[in-house]
């Protein structure tokens, strides 16, 4: 057996598909949270529009007139 059959034997081994898998499940982690940030920059995002869209109908008079809220 050559050194390269031995290596790769060694590496087949439990040790390397237990780091393997922690690995993978490192990995999965990272991606959750990530995914998990995203979202919560995505209804921030859209909290923030709605703000915005409500504050301008407010300021063209279109909801105080609604409301009643207009002086005169």
């Amino acid at each position: 057996m050559d050194t390269k059959e031995r290596h790769i034997r060694e590496n087949e081994g439990p040790r390397y598909q237990e780091a393997q898998r922690l690995k993978a499940h490192g990995k999965n982690q990272k991606n959750n949270g990530i995914a998990r940030s995203n979202r919560l920059w995505l209804w921030l995002g859209v909290l923030i529009l709605i703000f915005i869209l409500v504050w301008w109908l407010f300021s063209i008079g279109t909801f105080s007139d609604l409301i009643g809220t207009a002086n005169g």
